[in-house]
């Protein structure tokens, strides 16, 4: 294996300047050596991203014309992807998080310079981070160069090596350790409602983090009167994450009903804002539930749909209400079930004469 590469001058990016005496804490935008004020505090991190937006779209400008991998850099390419195409996905927050992880290694290399080897040494650069997050990580970058090269940015693209998809983790939460979390999480509203509704439904966490009491452009909504969820914006187009509408368990209708009016517009907000991010809060109810590290927020689309299967919920009802396909259920799920292997087993238990 040959050296290290260099490290890359890195993209203009958000950075949270933390709390002082005489000043609350703030994003900022760091480009360089330089900083640049965003005039927003932590909480709006919505904000902050518009503010670096706005600040790559007056110091940026897209390459013309279609270029050959030797003359286009990986950062024009991340850049042209950040800017057309992630905003208008099912998660634009996970993809902008890629990108932040992609620029520092890859920087300003010519497209040319991604192969096999190289894309081994990006993953042994990100140290401890979990394999499937490098593999996300990279298929980013393989959608930016697909992109490029479907909108003539980009004559060719050389293919992104990803690393070896890690087995799928069958971690779910038993009934006691969901009420553990609940209760662990009694003191932060956003978060037991974050909870409640992610086991009740199986939403995504985008999706939940999006969802408003009335219908709009940019998330799905709630109709408490017909007792529906509705999981996409009216303006979104369909992605590969499926996100359809579903009727709402009574359990958490009742709790929505009592919710509304509590919160300004999403069903799940801190300050009158959509909750960008659960980190701090998931990690100190995880801890307090006593609950392993394996327990993301994730899990709890994972609980729904194995809490479903258990309960001998049909597959087809459970690809139609939480969004997955049939051979997600079967290779996945399906051992949960009552039902599985049952015509086998009822063979096998059947007296056979002469034995």
């Amino acid at each position: 294996m040959g050296p290290p590469m260099p490290r890359q001058k890195l993209p203009p990016r958000l950075y949270l300047r933390r709390a002082r005496a005489d000043r609350d804490a703030v994003w900022v935008i760091k480009d360089g050596r330089k900083e640049h004020g965003t005039g927003c505090a932590e909480g709006d991190r919505e904000g902050a991203e518009a503010e670096l937006s706005r600040y790559l779209a007056e110091k940026w400008s897209a390459p013309t014309g279609p270029r050959s991998p030797e003359r286009l850099t990986v950062s024009d390419a991340l850049m042209i992807y950040a800017r057309e195409r992630a905003p208008h996905l099912a998660d634009p927050a996970r993809e902008a998080w890629s990108i932040e992880a992609l620029a520092p290694f890859w920087g300003d290399q010519p497209v040319s310079a991604i192969k096999g080897e190289t894309c081994r040494r990006y993953v042994i650069s990100r140290g401890a981070v979990s394999a499937g997050t490098t593999r996300r990580e990279l298929a980013t970058l393989s959608a930016a160069l697909g992109y490029c090269v479907k909108e003539g940015y980009l004559l060719s693209a050389p293919k992104v090596s990803l690393p070896k998809k890690p087995p799928a983790r069958d971690r779910w939460l038993t009934r006691s350790e969901a009420a553990r979390l609940l209760w662990a999480a009694r003191r932060t509203p956003h978060l037991a409602r974050f909870i409640l509704i992610a086991l009740y439904t199986g939403s995504r966490s985008e999706v939940i983090r999006e969802l408003q009491w009335l219908p709009s452009m940019t998330g799905g909504h709630v109709d408490l009167e017909r007792g529906l969820i509705y999981r996409k914006s009216a303006a979104e187009t369909e992605t590969n994450k499926r996100a359809p509408t579903v009727r709402l368990p009574r359990k958490l209708l009742n709790h929505l009903r009592r919710w509304r009016g509590t919160t300004r517009r999403w069903l799940v907000e801190w300050d009158g804002k959509p909750i960008q991010s659960l980190k701090r809060t998931w990690k100190a109810a995880r801890a307090r539930a006593g609950l392993d590290a394996a327990v993301t927020p994730h899990v709890l689309r994972h609980t729904a749909i194995t809490w479903a299967m258990q309960a001998g919920a049909r597959p087809a009802d459970v690809c139609s209400f939480f969004g997955v396909t049939m051979r997600v259920v079967e290779t996945v799920y399906w051992h949960h079930s009552p039902d599985a292997q049952a015509s086998v087993l009822d063979h096998l238990n059947r007296p056979q004469s002469g034995a």
